[in-house]
């Protein structure tokens, strides 16, 4: 551990207001020192299972120095493996130009320096001359080396570390709180990715606190002004709103609009998100919400249209098809609205939609990261759309997100600021953002948070 400020070592402590220094945003040592202390030691979320749904499917997962191919060797099992030839340490999957990652199907990967094949299991299988070795290829030597893959959520995870424990210990207590939504059951409306001007935590940090809405957002607070939490989870954390007595359902994403006729206000937010955001919500919620004026009589109270609204859209949903997860509102007030899975992966979660956001080092210049946005939903049989990762520039991006990116890259700059003091999150509504920090300091061994 480091030696900067006391290192909080207690989840409560965090309760506690901290200060956060800014060495972990802007030193190029730092950036540098997380590829062996961090990357290389953690599960990361690589992709998704339907990504490679066939035998031969692969793609490929970049972090730093290091490159994965992940593909599904057999209908059951999934392999991964480092994306370099052992033979002169050429890479064998090349990322297309202008592309997040490479994508394809094959049934043997074959060098393209020197032509030494692998079958989907890693093994060689070919080498030319190779009686020019003398026997010496032997033991796995002249294999692909092998990554730990493993599945959850419908996500590909892997881990670089060898030594590394199993994905469903690292990922407690958030897989067992998120279980009950069904993610591996959604597919992606959209998924966009950019190469940014700011640090990978700081781009993380804009979505991990509500904290930030009502001046960012402003718009969105004519919809209501429900206050928001964050807590720490051991490694990872959570964040959510607080809901009006009898309303527990709008602890999570679905909620209504505030105001004296929650039947207007509701569509006119869930109209808004869809057009601005396009995240958060479906196009049930949307249709359902605009009827909510039609088929309900003015004066009904906001349990009663929050509970018409959902159960109508459930019910449309199904007839089509499409079946909503069936969380208990006591769950859903604890799981809250979204989970940062440590170190760089978000889960908005909802019954039937997810928002996820996700953010990568750009080589090792700290004051870059490659940040990635997917919204996903549930889809009748065989209706799911097929969506690439999508290269998009900032003011391509929907209107709600521009604001965001706004706030990242000034961040990034002011962190350098001779009178920048350090980091002071809000210790009840970004909790989250102390939480990465004190596990970050963990792995780093400098940069925890200081307490006052």
């Amino acid at each position: 551990m480091g030696e900067i400020g006391k290192i909080v070592q207690a989840p409560e402590e965090l309760a506690a207001p901290v200060n956060v220094p800014a060495e972990a945003y802007i030193s190029p040592e730092y950036a540098k020192a997380e590829r062996d202390k961090l990357w290389r030691k953690v599960w990361l979320q690589a992709g998704r299972m339907e990504d490679i749904p066939e035998p031969g499917n692969y793609i490929t997962y970049e972090i730093m120095d290091d490159s994965v191919i992940i593909v599904r060797s057999s209908p059951t099992e999934i392999r991964a493996f480092h994306n370099v030839c052992p033979h002169r340490g050429r890479k064998l999957i090349d990322t297309p130009a202008g592309q997040r990652n490479a994508r394809g199907s094959r049934m043997s990967f074959i060098c393209g320096y020197h032509g030494w094949t692998f079958d989907l299991e890693g093994t060689n299988t070919y080498i030319e001359h190779q009686d020019d070795w003398q026997g010496h290829l032997c033991g796995g030597l002249a294999d692909l080396g092998k990554v730990n893959v493993d599945t959850w959520g419908g996500w590909l995870w892997i881990n670089l570390d060898p030594d590394c424990g199993p994905l469903a210990e690292y990922l407690d207590p958030a897989a067992k709180m998120l279980d009950p939504y069904g993610l591996q059951n959604m597919r992606a409306r959209w998924r966009k990715w950019i190469v940014f001007e700011c640090n990978w935590k700081v781009a993380m940090e804009a979505f991990c606190e509500t904290y930030h809405v009502s001046t960012t957002h402003p718009e969105f607070m004519e919809f209501g002004q429900f206050r928001g939490w964050a807590r720490n989870q051991g490694l990872h954390s959570n964040i959510g709103y607080e809901a009006p007595k009898g309303q527990e359902e709008d602890s999570g994403k679905l909620r209504l609009g505030a105001g004296e006729d929650p039947r207007l206000t509701t569509a006119d937010m869930q109209n808004f998100t869809w057009e601005n955001a396009n995240t958060n919500t479906t196009r049930t919620l949307v249709d359902v919400a605009n009827r909510l004026k039609d088929e309900l009589p003015e004066g009904t109270p906001p349990a009663e249209v929050s509970a018409y609204w959902i159960t109508t859209a459930k019910k449309e949903d199904a007839e089509r098809g499409v079946v909503w997860a069936q969380v208990d509102p006591q769950h859903t007030a604890q799981a809250g609205t979204a989970w940062q899975i440590f170190p760089n992966f978000q889960i908005g979660h909802a019954v039937n939609n997810m928002l996820c956001y996700q953010a990568r080092p750009y080589g090792t210049d700290p004051d870059k990261c490659i940040f990635e946005a997917a919204v996903y939903e549930l889809w009748p049989e065989g209706e799911a759309p097929q969506t690439e990762w999508e290269y998009t520039q900032p003011h391509e991006w929907p209107p709600v997100l521009q604001q965001d990116f706004n706030n990242m890259a000034a961040v990034q700059q002011g962190m350098k600021n001779a009178g920048y003091r350090g980091a002071q999150p809000n210790p009840y509504m970004e909790r989250s953002v102390a939480s990465l920090h004190m596990n970050l300091a963990k792995f780093m061994g400098t940069g925890a948070p200081k307490t006052y």
